[in-house]
């Protein structure tokens, strides 16, 4: 399938580090693109030392985060070395990709003044942290520093208890794709007008997109919103309840709905309760419906509730482990967890089809300057 693959053909250079960028090279590359990842003499990608969990002497984040790419090392500090990137960028590059620390990218001749000068048709994407413009435009930031900015932590977890943050990085992960979707905007473009651009993205700006529903919500009344631990603010029942073997989520979006998980949960006089018979009314008496739930899923463990409540057309779900997860069913009907080989670590695939085929697994994360002597014969002119 890789023949078949829509961006075929077009060459990333990235230069990114950690996982915002990282994650957007390896979208390109699920998506057929030839990605060479610039990486710094000694370390490395800053992946490769996280831990705990490990994979052939590198974090497993980086063998999560870097499929599908070639290696080359480059000390940028060197001048010839860096010549080289720009050559490289020059003559054989569509995109250049790079999440350098705010500011830094000038100093190297990065920018993307500097490189669509000496390629016009050049997509150049910048990857920030507070963004390319405002006064916080050269700090620098992570995921964390983001959710909790952006206001996303005081909508997560339980009230009155510390904020929390998302256990994935949502916004790093987030960031890469604004990044794959600019710079398949501007490449789209490019075919039309023969020009390049420039494409920026920040973890802030991912965030606050994140926002959308809270922000729209405090625009309307003033109200800030809350937290509601594994619910929200506007739907009840929304969450997670807790069964007799764990936790499963319950949600009934509308009173049709309600009425069917009552009818389900043989407690039909719930629904022509006129505290509970509404969203608006369930909504003002949240505590007493939640606990009137949660007595009775608690009788009966998450596989008898996620068939029960299945039959009765009520959405729901197991908050499941990343084992149960790893192992279930579906997981292995969609192909989302895969090895390219038998000895390699299994990994998360790009989640979309084309034509009823999910793009194959991508080869293993390189070593740090893998592809050294690829690079130098492709500047020779020579088959890389």
């Amino acid at each position: 399938m890789s023949d078949e693959l829509p961006l075929k053909g077009i060459v990333v250079v990235e230069l990114g580090d950690s996982a915002s960028a990282p994650f957007g090279g390896q979208v390109l590359a699920a998506l057929g693109a030839e990605v060479w990842k610039i990486e710094r003499p000694g370390p490395g990608d800053s992946s490769r030392s996280w831990g705990p969990s490990q994979w052939k002497g590198s974090g497993a984040a980086y063998h999560s985060l870097n499929r599908g790419k070639r290696s080359i090392c480059l000390d940028l500090k060197d001048a010839a070395q860096l010549d080289t990137l720009h050559v490289l960028i020059r003559d054989h590059a569509d995109v250049f990709l790079h999440n350098l620390r705010p500011g830094s990218a000038g100093q190297y001749r990065l920018d993307p003044e500097s490189l669509r000068a000496l390629k016009p048709d050049l997509v150049c994407c910048e990857v920030g942290a507070f963004g390319h413009v405002g006064p916080m435009n050269r700090l620098p930031g992570y995921d964390p520093l983001m959710q909790a900015f952006a206001g996303v932590m005081s909508l997560t977890g339980e009230e009155g208890q510390a904020p929390v943050r998302a256990g994935v990085s949502i916004v790093d992960f987030g960031t890469g794709m604004w990044a794959v979707i600019g710079i398949l905007a501007a490449l789209f473009r490019r075919a039309r007008t023969r020009q390049g651009a420039t494409v920026n993205s920040s973890l802030l700006e991912t965030a606050i997109a994140w926002m959308t529903v809270g922000i729209a919500n405090y625009a309307a009344d003033g109200e800030p919103g809350g937290r509601f631990g594994s619910g929200v603010a506007f739907i009840v029942p929304h969450r997670a309840y807790r069964a007799a073997d764990g936790y499963q989520i319950v949600s009934c979006a509308n009173d049709r709905l309600f009425a069917r998980l009552c009818e389900a949960l043989d407690r039909p006089e719930w629904a022509g309760d006129p505290k509970f018979a509404t969203n608006a009314g369930r909504l003002a008496h949240r505590d007493e419906i939640d606990r009137l739930i949660g007595e009775r899923l608690a009788t009966q463990n998450r596989a008898h509730w996620d068939d029960h409540l299945g039959r009765f057309g009520i959405a729901t779900a197991p908050v499941q482990t990343t084992a149960e997860l790893f192992h279930h069913e579906q997981t292995r009907a969609l192909g989302m967890i895969a090895k390219p080989q038998e000895d390699e670590i299994a990994t998360v695939q790009l989640p979309l089809s084309f034509d009823g085929r999910r793009p194959p697994p991508l080869h293993a994360a390189p070593e740090i300057g893998d592809d050294d002597d690829a690079l130098k014969r492709l500047l020779a002119g020579k088959p890389a």
